[in-house]
Order: C-alpha cells, then structure tokens, then sequence
C-alpha cells in the first residue's frame, strides 16, 4: 500500500481553511471595492487557493479507493459529478 507523505495529509487536512478563504477573496473582488493591483493580487492568491483545493481533493478520492480495494486502487470508479455538476 502507498504511504502517505506528510504533504498530502497537509493538503487534506487544510481543505476546509483553503477554500474559506478562497471564497473570502471571490466576495471581496465581487464586491468592486479592490484596486487593480489588489484585485491581481486576490486573483493569484484564489488560483493558488483553487490549485490546493483541488490538489486535495484528489488526494482524497485516492485515500478513498485505496481503503475501498487497497490491492488494487487502480480499479476504483471517479466519483460522479453531482447533478449541479459540482
């Protein structure tokens, strides 16, 4: 079975905090308030928020397969999108 890296627990574990701020910075730039320069600076910290976001959840899904069929994680099915297709 593959071990976990210190790494990918980070990533998971830090999901929940990612993503509030991620949607922290969506509101602030919704709002209009931001300068140019600060609405650069929300844009490239909400891609580097989003690149974790979804770096986690794919750590996840893996978790998940390997504790459905550790021998064989290669033959798990991809979750399906829910109906609102997130």
């Amino acid at each position: 079975m593959a071990k976990k890296t210190p790494a990918d627990a980070s990533r998971v574990a830090h999901f929940e905090q990612s993503l509030d701020e991620l949607e922290q910075l969506v509101e602030k730039m919704e709002h209009g308030d931001l300068t140019l320069e600060a609405s650069l600076a929300a844009y490239e910290r909400g891609v580097g928020l989003y690149r974790q976001c979804q770096a986690a959840l794919e750590q996840a899904e893996l978790r998940v397969r390997l504790l459905t069929d550790p021998e064989r994680p290669e033959s798990g099915e991809p979750f399906a999108p829910a109906p609102d297709g997130r």
